[in-house]
């Protein structure tokens, strides 16, 4: 049952990143940059501060950097113990799907995955009764978890289960605010 499913894994990476095309290239290898999304990243902390009073802000955007670091740490942890090469370092693989980037480290679960999804999802929480758009934060976890495929560096089980843990974590860390900011006394919808 895990072979089939491991193979099903690579089958639908290969596949995936088979689509890829040249003319393409610099899009993904852009969109798979953190870098690339400072700006989203500056416009959660506008959003926070033009829609909260300063402390209600500053307690989310903590709350924001807090899972960040959370989910550093669980994907640093968990890749640590699978161990599971990355497609672009699988001497079995690396001859013919097509590789943009070249990281070293180990592949499941996806940080990129995990983290998008998880701050995409605290962020909506907090703001969802403040913008009527906030649906939107969730196509930056789509595009830079498909970047990983495309640039050969994930399969899509890593990716999956990076946004499953990256929900959950979101999830989690939305409860966790609401829980303090209701023994300080600040809960607001």
């Amino acid at each position: 049952m895990l072979e089939q499913l491991l193979q099903w894994d690579q089958d639908t990476f290969v596949y995936l990143n088979g689509l890829g095309i040249a003319k393409y290239d610099l899009f993904w290898s852009t969109v798979t940059k953190i870098s690339t999304w400072i700006p989203l990243f500056l416009l959660f902390l506008i959003l926070f501060a033009l829609k909260f009073p300063k402390k209600q802000a500053i307690n989310r955007i903590l709350n924001v950097i807090g899972l960040a670091l959370f989910i550093t740490l669980i994907t640093f942890l968990a890749k640590s113990i699978f161990k599971r090469p990355r497609p672009c370092n699988d001497e079995s693989l690396n001859t013919f799907i097509r590789i943009l980037d070249t990281p070293s480290d180990y592949s499941f679960f996806s940080g990129h995955a995990a983290s998008s999804v998880a701050i995409a999802t605290l962020v909506y929480l907090l703001l969802r009764t403040k913008i009527n758009w906030g649906a939107l934060f969730f196509v930056w976890p789509l595009l830079f978890s498909y970047s990983r495929i495309y640039v050969g560096v994930h399969y899509p089980l890593d990716i999956m289960a990076g946004g499953l843990v990256g929900l959950f974590s979101g999830l989690l860390f939305y409860r966790f605010h609401k829980t303090i900011e209701r023994g300080r006394g600040l809960a607001h919808p």
